[in-house]
């Protein structure tokens, strides 16, 4: 076990995928936090069986999972206040063995990184062509990295120079924090090394969208709040989105209720984002590719959608509930 790392776990209603995560996690480390939300099955009742402390959060308050991961940072630190490195994870992914001792040692010798990340693997990829997509989702290139997503080890004085979490945020607080972080001039980094299995569960295309759209607010939201920053993160992924789902739509419709026809040539670069994507992906299996650029196409969609919620939001001064797809 890790005498200078813990753990914390944020969850709801997660059944047997929580089991697997807390006896991966209680055999890596001694101090082990789970923060649950809202659970009506037994996942306090497991948390607190395996050794784990619990969190119960207030759902009197908007749940977000930035809130549950600061609740548990917080309560970690109070208990072990010389712990330099926490292990955040989500309750539906189970952690592999190697990762804590590979991650640390990387940490350790590295003073300048905050954030160490690994590979994160879909449990059931064949299950469904969405799990699928979100094991190559996960698959993120080796090395200096932008961001981690929500299973990482981190270092602890870092997250206390940036206050950690941001609160507010029902999407995208990963990649917002990691921000703040390379703004401060701290380094994330991909190891090329096995770190968690996960079980995303999508089997119905209202989750595979429902997912994209939540993407897409995050995308927006984070956009905006870092606006006026030197470095505006996901501005490109914000601006893709506006063009091929937006502006290109928007066109072509004018186009039809105009009868100028010549802007409805503009569909043809829909056809030429698909074979773009095709090939640009030859390491995926020949019948997965097409399903694959296909899906990439829609998606951006989906974001739009979710896209259009945020700026909602913005005008509105109304926060959203949070965006679930399962």
């Amino acid at each position: 076990m890790l005498s200078n790392a813990g753990c914390v776990i944020i969850g709801r209603n997660e059944g047997e995928r929580l089991e697997r995560c807390l006896e991966s996690v209680c055999k890596a480390f001694a101090q082990v936090v789970y923060v649950d939300s809202g659970s009506t099955d037994q996942s306090v009742q497991k948390a607190e069986a395996s050794g784990a402390q619990v969190v119960n959060l207030d759902m009197d308050q908007p749940f977000t999972a930035a809130r549950a991961r600061n609740a548990g940072l917080t309560l970690l630190y109070q208990t072990q206040p010389d712990l330099e490195y926490v292990q955040f994870i989500d309750g539906d992914c189970e952690l592999v063995a190697s990762w804590p001792n590979a991650a640390a040692a990387y940490l350790d010798a590295n003073p300048g990184v905050a954030v160490v990340c690994g590979r994160r693997r879909e449990r059931f990829p064949d299950a469904s062509v969405y799990n699928r997509l979100c094991d190559i989702e996960w698959n993120t290139p080796v090395g200096e990295a932008t961001a981690c997503g929500g299973d990482a080890l981190m270092r602890i004085k870092a997250l206390h120079e940036v206050n950690a979490y941001n609160v507010n945020l029902i999407a995208g607080e990963e990649p917002e924090m990691c921000h703040r972080l390379r703004m401060q001039g701290w380094k994330i980094f991909r190891l090329d090394e096995e770190m968690t299995l996960h079980d995303a569960a999508i089997t119905r295309f209202s989750q595979w969208w429902k997912r994209g759209a939540r993407g897409g607010y995050a995308y927006f939201r984070v956009f905006w709040l870092h606006r006026n920053s030197s470095v505006q993160i996901w501005k490109k992924n914000v601006l893709r989105t506006l063009v091929w789902a937006g502006l290109l739509p928007m066109l072509i419709l004018l186009g039809i209720f105009t009868s100028q026809n010549w802007l409805l040539l503009l569909l043809l670069l829909y056809p030429i984002l698909f074979l773009k994507v095709y090939l640009r992906n030859p390491q995926l299996e020949k019948q997965l590719r097409p399903k694959f650029a296909l899906y990439m196409l829609l998606i951006k969609f989906a974001e739009f959608q979710g896209m259009s919620r945020a700026v909602w939001e913005l005008i509105t001064h109304k926060q959203i509930r949070l965006m679930e797809y399962k």
